[in-house]
């Protein structure tokens, strides 16, 4: 029989379509990207992207030059631009926001045929250690209100090209779908004196048929309410609001897990598009803010890791009601995950 499943972290209501009871097979994409013969992201190609902001290099190595393990560069098409100053108007009931923002692509790797499932944990550290490095240097600035951190991979996930990378936008506005977080976990905060992620985790651990993992102070879960087939939710067990103070052993410990989730996606759909998104906690120094914004974000909030695979499509009934249907329960994502075999 169907279920609707509350989410109380993200107030969404989700279909669960048990009887669709779709498995790994019955979602498997085989969307492949277009042969190109000049990859501006590969080692050597540096001329072919603007000039890199931040990298881990080899010593002695120049910069924009090969020699390079990350490079962070600035996206070449940006959403939004560095320069305005980023005022505010109001023409009658609408608002405007100059283009205020940053648009930075992280090139994860030199190989052009390696995915982040594929590089060793501590690589996949070195991108880590970027996304927190960036984090930092932006929220220096407080024109920008957050700072979000995203993957797209595979065509149907957004990635135009196949090199593995990942990008971040500055924002002078929190996105609806992070203040929709926050707010639910102040209420939360307010009520019970509890961070509501810790809450949730815990209530994990407690039921345990959704755990996917659980290992070296982090959890992997495929959420009671998730929306998407084999979506997976990843969180440091130990309380912690913001990515910008994880230190370089818990990002060691963290790449670990995150690497043993990508690959039995890899493995069990056979290299699925998804995305990848990391929440963190807003600027606390951006300007302007309500008196009492973020006041008790350090203990109300809780950085986490969510990853989309992108097997279904969204319809009609999607958009117009808001509500996700998704054809595999939590319960057997998480199964197939766990006990999938890495090819």
């Amino acid at each position: 029989m169907p279920e609707l499943r509350y989410d109380p972290l993200q107030h969404r209501w989700v279909i669960i379509a048990t009887e669709r009871g779709a498995r790994p097979s019955d979602l498997q994409d085989t969307t492949k990207y277009n042969h190109i013969e000049h990859c501006p992201f590969d080692e050597g190609n540096e001329s072919s992207t603007p000039p890199e902001i931040w990298a881990i290099r080899e010593p002695n190595s120049p910069h924009n030059s090969p020699g390079w393990k990350v490079r962070v560069v600035p996206n070449k098409y940006p959403a939004l631009n560095i320069g305005p100053e980023g005022k505010r108007i109001g023409v009658g009931y609408y608002d405007m926001i100059e283009g205020t923002g940053a648009h930075e692509v992280i090139i994860e790797t030199p190989r052009h045929d390696l995915s982040m499932a594929d590089l060793p944990p501590d690589h996949i550290k070195l991108v880590l250690l970027a996304y927190r490095e960036r984090l930092r240097d932006l929220y220096k600035d407080p024109r920008f209100k957050y700072v979000l951190i995203f993957k797209n991979h595979g065509k149907r996930a957004g990635a135009s090209l196949a090199h593995p990378h990942s990008q971040l936008i500055a924002t002078p506005i929190v996105p609806r779908n992070i203040s929709i977080k926050l707010d639910a976990a102040k209420q939360h905060y307010e009520r019970k004196e509890r961070c509501l992620i810790c809450d949730l985790i815990q209530q994990e651990i407690n039921t345990g048929s959704r755990i996917i993992f659980s290992e070296n102070g982090f959890i992997a879960v495929a959420p009671y309410a998730s929306r998407f087939p084999f979506e997976v939710f990843i969180a440091p067990v130990n309380h912690n609001c913001s990515f910008t103070a994880v230190a370089d052993e818990e990002l060691d410990r963290f790449s670990h897990i995150l690497k043993k989730i990508l690959l039995r996606l890899k493995s069990v759909l056979q290299d699925p598009p998804h995305n990848f998104v990391l929440n963190t906690s807003p600027n606390i120094e951006a300007k302007p803010k309500f008196s009492d914004q973020w006041v008790t974000l350090n203990y109300d909030y809780h950085w986490h890791f969510e990853i989309i695979p992108r097997l279904v499509r969204i319809a009609g009934f999607e958009w117009g009601s808001g509500f996700y249907i998704n054809p595999s329960t939590p319960e057997m994502a998480a199964q197939y995950l766990r006990e999938g075999k890495i090819e």
